[in-house]
């Protein structure tokens, strides 16, 4: 009873002596002449965190105003406010600021003061989802990397809005109110190194023009498109995620090889109007095609190469590399044909 005393007795002092050490830690990092600066800088309605002090924590506050921003400031948190208005003035000595979240105010377009957010020269993360905006706000900081833009209601994309912004990889329109008029040719015309592009839960009813070329995951999930263009995705050849869920999709709205595309791995074709599954390409690697009109699946239809040649491919051969396939809410009955398992050697989930 006496050694579970002491050890515990051990344990406790031991756990305190290592709290202590790292709370003085955290404070220890600033010394008085510094902290008294910072606490002195930070907006009253806002909380500066002493260990992190390049980061400004104003969200969840009621605030209706940007306060002024202090020059340290690099992360800007100012979500589920009640902003209204984003001007010049609260920015004028934050010059490194790298990250801004204003997700979930009342922001407008007019609620934008021309040139507010193009003069962040070093912005590098844009989070306005969850607004009032109608149109992308222009003009913007030319060096944004990601651009996340979500359930806004935005029918309008003025020309030229991305022309200069060279290193966004990532731009996030999703749960809009764009219409095919929305994207013209050149609309995307500038995003050289975008790699993802979301424009699901929009109103288009035809495949976007000109996806810049280097796109890798492309998000079009509930739109109502009804046809892919022949060599639709020869101008986007690295795409590899394709989101088409939730669409209006048929036989006769797909080319013979629309989805036949090396670069695509993961594709999504679940809740549209298919009778049958379309061509693929060996290199794919997960289809989803739940809650089609599916009747029946045959592997000798399906195959990217012939069933004779994938029998004689071995484990360990150049065969087809398909390893999920969801197939549930069609009207196929199980089991699933033994044509599909010798051509699709690697499968390793079959939903049905």
């Amino acid at each position: 009873m006496t050694l579970n005393i002491c050890t515990s007795l051990l344990l406790l002092f031991l756990f305190n002596s290592v709290w202590t050490r790292t709370v003085r830690q955290v404070y220890d990092e600033l010394d008085p002449e510094h902290w008294s600066r910072y606490t002195s800088e930070c907006p009253r309605e806002c909380f500066c965190p002493p260990n992190f002090p390049n980061a400004l924590y104003c969200d969840n506050k009621g605030l209706k105003e940007i306060p002024a921003i202090p020059a340290r400031i690099w992360y800007l948190y100012l979500q589920n406010n009640l902003i209204e208005t984003v001007s010049e003035k609260p920015f004028v000595n934050a010059t490194h600021l790298r990250w801004i979240n204003l997700n979930k105010n009342k922001i407008t377009n007019s609620g934008i003061e021309t040139g507010a957010l193009s003069k962040l020269k070093r912005l590098l993360y844009l989070f306005l989802e969850d607004n009032e905006l109608e149109e992308v706000p222009a003009p913007l900081p030319v060096g944004l990397e990601q651009l996340r833009l979500a359930r806004n209601k935005i029918s309008k994309i003025p020309e030229g809005v991305f022309s200069n912004l060279e290193n966004l990889t990532m731009l996030d329109l999703h749960q809009n109110s764009l219409l095919d008029s929305a994207l013209q040719s050149d609309t995307f015309q500038g995003l050289n190194n975008l790699m993802q592009l979301n424009i699901a839960k929009n109103s288009l009813k035809k495949m976007p023009l000109s996806i810049p070329a280097n796109t890798l995951q492309l998000f079009l999930d509930n739109n109502s498109i009804e046809v892919i263009p022949e060599n639709y995705f020869s101008a986007i050849p690295k795409v590899t995620f394709l989101r088409l869920n939730y669409n209006k999709l048929s036989d006769d709205g797909i080319p013979p090889n629309g989805f036949n595309v090396s670069s695509i791995l993961d594709l999504q074709l679940s809740h549209n109007q298919l009778t049958k599954i379309p061509p693929i390409n060996a290199h794919l690697e997960h289809l989803h095609l739940d809650h089609n009109r599916i009747k029946s699946v045959n592997g000798t239809q399906i195959c990217p190469v012939s069933i004779a040649v994938a029998e004689d491919y071995g484990f360990y051969g150049n065969i087809p590399r398909l390893r999920y396939l969801r197939l549930d809410g069609n009207e196929i009955q199980p089991p699933i044909p033994l044509d599909v398992m010798i051509c699709f050697r690697l499968l390793q989930a079959v939903v049905i």
